[in-house]
Order: C-alpha cells, then sequence, then structure tokens
C-alpha cells in the first residue's frame, strides 16, 4: 500500500511540475510593443523562453516576419534586420529593425511590400493581410550572408 500511495505521490509531483514548467514557458514575457508611425510591432526572439513566447502571441498579430540565415546543414536565426513595409500606395507605413529573429506588426488589412535587409542584402516580399487572419513570412539569407556587417 506505502508502494502505491508513494507512486501516486510522485506522479503528482510531477505532473505539478510539468504543468508549471508548461506555465513559465507561456508566461514568459514579451518583448515592448512599440510604434512605427501608425503601426504596432514588436520584435525579439533571443533566447528560447522569448522565442516560444513570440511564436505563440504571433496568432494574434496580422502580420509575423521570421529572419534566418540559411547554412550548408541548418538556418541560423537572424537579428538586426533593417526592415521597411509599404502600402499598396507605397506609402511606408513601418520602418524598424528587429532586435531577433521576429518581428509581429499590426497592419490593416491590405496588400503590403515587405522590404528585409540585412549585412547589406535585402530581399523583398509581397504580403496579403486578410481581416482576422495572420500573415506569417519568413525571409532567408544564403551562407554568403556577413553578419559582420549588420
Amino acid at each position: 500500500m506505502k508502494t502505491l500511495n508513494r507512486k501516486a505521490a510522485s506522479a503528482a509531483v510531477l505532473a505539478a511540475l510539468l504543468a508549471g514548467s508548461a506555465f513559465a514557458q507561456a508566461s514568459a514575457p514579451l518583448p515592448p510593443v512599440r510604434s512605427s508611425g501608425p503601426v504596432e510591432y514588436l520584435s525579439g526572439g533571443i533566447g528560447a523562453d522569448e522565442s516560444a513566447a513570440i511564436q505563440n502571441a504571433s496568432r494574434q498579430w496580422p502580420l509575423a516576419l521570421e529572419f534566418a540565415i540559411k547554412d550548408r546543414q541548418r538556418a541560423d536565426f537572424a537579428a538586426d534586420v533593417k526592415v521597411r513595409i509599404r502600402d499598396a500606395r507605397g506609402n511606408e507605413v513601418l520602418q524598424a529593425t528587429s532586435e531577433g529573429p521576429f518581428l509581429l506588426a499590426r497592419l490593416a488589412p491590405g496588400n503590403y511590400a515587405v522590404e528585409a535587409t540585412l549585412a547589406g542584402q535585402t530581399l523583398h516580399k509581397k504580403v496579403d493581410v486578410k481581416a482576422g487572419q495572420s500573415s506569417r513570412q519568413v525571409f532567408l539569407w544564403g551562407p554568403d550572408t556577413d553578419k559582420s556587417r549588420s
């Protein structure tokens, strides 16, 4: 009987620890929300907890951008990416430097041109932001990107 109680107690402690760990990860603080003109954004994702928190939060933001450098065997996250977003009329609605591999932006529904520059290399993407949805775009630079030029 004592063995059964110990096993039950051990299982309860393990479950509590796992639940606490999941809660701690889910409640990791997000970086501060900033503004660029009329657009609110946040950027970051340095460290596993902040990265997980941003990825969780990204579903509530109209636009989620992710930045990485493709090596021969894997991709490494990139930071210090200069981001410019223009609306369909060519008006700049956001200009920011990402402080980590993620940038989330609250954009109104519409079509946008996104420009991301890392180490002097600029990538361009067209983005369609739809009401009530989150659009995710990945910017991937090649292995020849010289991160020291950022």
